[in-house]
């Protein structure tokens, strides 16, 4: 694909959105808007929320830069209403964004194609409480309680007390309206960026935190991102694999990045895909891509690419944007 955008292009970077990674978004998309800036692109930035999509009316328009994290901008929404208006938009498309929004969908997916997952059990109302706790004392090691349905590890709570689990999953589930239960998987933290259908060099994360939490994403500069520290190019090899089947059992386009475990074995237990992943500071797609040779300013440009293309290949835009 070509990196060269055309002349004249607009583009309007969507940011804010609802939820508990607002914040987060504002900051990812304020510093993607200011990488297209930087390579030429008029660029309009907008906070979108349901109740004000007033930039979705903008004239002249060419590709709307998707830049929300979390309900709204990731779980497929958006990304509908786009998809109605015959709008040139970055990133996965409904289905794709919905079914990675959903980390038990997710889970099943990966499973069809043979891509190993740590074993979970989902909580909803309906859940006998007393089979849930009978099931959780027969759990071994630690357990991880978290939303099927957020993002920036919101709400993730690891323990070794089943008893703790039972407890943090109900408030999970009051506070968020879905919860999952998942065994806790040893290992190393790692992750893979896909652009246009490529695997970026592998970023191992090691949090000084008890795990890489909210805070360690955005907050703490003490977390390491490290690369290279998987030396076996047969494991590299298997993990990209990984990494590019999951994206592929989602239907993802265009971006992503992937969380694995890798275990003790060297085998790559998927956690799930991250359709929009932060283009912060201590985001790491930006960090992959920069390793690769693709500076922020390319790695947006390239994107946008990347939708210009699927729309000219599905006859949603003119040949002469």
């Amino acid at each position: 694909m070509s990196h060269n955008v055309p002349n004249g292009l607009t583009v309007a970077v969507l940011m804010g959105g609802i939820g508990d990674e607002r914040e987060v978004s504002l900051h990812s998309g304020s510093c993607v808007a200011e990488a297209l800036r930087g390579e030429g692109v008029n660029v309009i930035a907008g906070d979108i929320t349901p109740e004000d999509m007033g930039i979705l009316d903008e004239a002249g328009v060419d590709v709307f830069f998707i830049s929300l994290h979390g309900r709204f901008g990731e779980d497929g929404e958006l990304q509908q209403i786009l998809e109605d208006r015959g709008l040139c938009y970055t990133g996965s498309g409904p289905r794709a964004s919905q079914m990675a929004f959903d980390k038990m969908a997710s889970k099943t997916a990966f499973r069809s194609r043979g891509i190993r997952v740590p074993g979970a059990v989902e909580l909803d109302p309906d859940t006998d409480p007393k089979d849930l706790e009978d099931d959780l004392d027969d759990w071994v090691g630690r357990i991880v309680v978290k939303p099927i349905t957020q993002g920036s590890s919101v709400g993730v709570t690891i323990t070794d007390d089943p008893h703790a689990a039972f407890e943090a999953a109900y408030d999970v589930l009051e506070r968020f309206g879905d919860c999952m239960i998942e065994q806790f998987m040893p290992g190393r933290e790692i992750t893979v960026g896909v652009v246009d259908g490529k695997a970026l060099p592998i970023i191992e994360i090691r949090s000084k935190s008890k795990f890489y939490d909210y805070h360690a994403k955005y907050i703490d500069d003490r977390t390491d991102y490290l690369f290279e520290t998987v030396a076996d190019p047969h494991v590299v090899r298997r993990i990209e694999e990984a990494a590019l089947a999951c994206f592929e059992a989602l239907g993802c386009r265009h971006f992503g990045r992937v969380d694995f475990i890798l275990s003790n074995d060297d085998i790559p237990y998927a956690l799930e895909v991250n359709t929009i992943p932060g283009f912060t500071t201590h985001s790491l797609l930006p960090k992959a891509a920069a390793k690769a040779g693709m500076p922020m300013g390319r790695l947006c440009r390239h994107i946008v690419n990347a939708a210009l293309a699927e729309s000219r290949r599905t006859g949603s835009v003119p040949d002469t944007v």
